[in-house]
């Protein structure tokens, strides 16, 4: 928080947003679906790749913002299993510009101690992407600062498919299927983020009310933030609300409010028999 602090001016709007905030309740695990680049190109009469590339420095500033705060884990939606259905050359183009962030953002990453690591099915990736992934992923693996997910080629099914399926082949080489129980402990255990909390905040961009297939598993009790603002246009003040939202909520988790409940007679929730008639049959 410090960190932010120092590097805002005192009086501009993402300073008065931050000075609000309250540094021992950020959120630990913030994961954002980046949503709006077509929609932002398409008002302005551009390609839809170029909206992509517009795309890029609002990750950069989220990503800095995120680590300035002290925030644990930052979950970025980059690529889903179904963006495979868009045309080749827009998903080609993607993946130049995936190319072109690890390239220019690695040593920033390395500078600010944040570690990279990818959830996903990987191993569907260009073979180029893949090797340029792992190299980032290893040249930051020894950092200890905040953890910076890539969600790419990702979807909270095929995620749940592949912990499942990790389970039931464990057990098989472990000679232990007939004897099998999975459960909720297990399936946490096997999903891609295995290790890590759960999101406490989720922000959407661009005003759709819909999950997408976006960590399914991990966001049972994360609090959604939706706003309008399309992701290219996504500032630093944009997250700081989002994140001042989040705190003017009380999370109960299935619970009830913190503030006491009202003294209710016991007698009154007692009927008499000839209140309620039970059918025997």
């Amino acid at each position: 928080m410090k960190q932010l602090l120092d590097a805002l001016s005192p009086g501009d709007r993402d300073w008065g947003i931050a000075m609000q905030l309250e540094a021992n309740r950020l959120p630990g695990h913030i994961a954002i679906i980046m949503d709006g680049n077509g929609r932002w190109a398409r008002r302005r009469n551009f390609p839809r790749l170029a909206g992509h590339k517009a795309g890029v420095d609002p990750v950069r500033t989220v990503v800095e913002t995120c680590a300035q705060l002290g925030v644990e884990t930052l979950t970025l939606y980059a690529f889903s299993v179904e963006n495979w259905k868009r045309p080749r050359q827009e998903v080609e183009g993607l993946w130049r510009l995936l190319l072109f962030y690890l390239c220019r953002e690695l040593p920033n990453l390395i500078r600010n101690g944040i570690q990279l690591a990818v959830i996903g099915r990987l191993e569907s990736l260009p073979s180029v992407v893949q090797d340029e992934l792992r190299r980032a992923i290893g040249k930051t693996s020894q950092n200890r600062g905040m953890r910076l997910n890539l969600a790419i080629n990702y979807g909270g099914r095929t995620e749940l498919v592949d912990a499942v399926n990790s389970i039931l082949n464990n057990a098989r080489l472990e000679g232990k299927l007939d004897s099998l129980e999975i459960t909720e402990d297990a399936i946490s255990e096997h999903v891609y983020t295995a290790g890590i909390r759960d999101p406490d905040l989720l922000i959407r961009t661009s005003g759709e009310m819909r999950i997408s297939n976006f960590l399914l598993w991990q966001i049972a009790y994360a609090e959604l933030y939706i706003t309008e603002t399309l992701w290219p246009d996504f500032t630093r003040a944009d997250l700081l609300e989002a994140i001042l939202e989040y705190q003017n909520r009380e999370r109960r988790f299935g619970g009830v409010e913190r503030s006491a409940a009202p003294v209710v007679d016991a007698s009154s929730l007692l009927m008499e028999e000839e209140e309620v008639e039970m059918p025997l049959a």
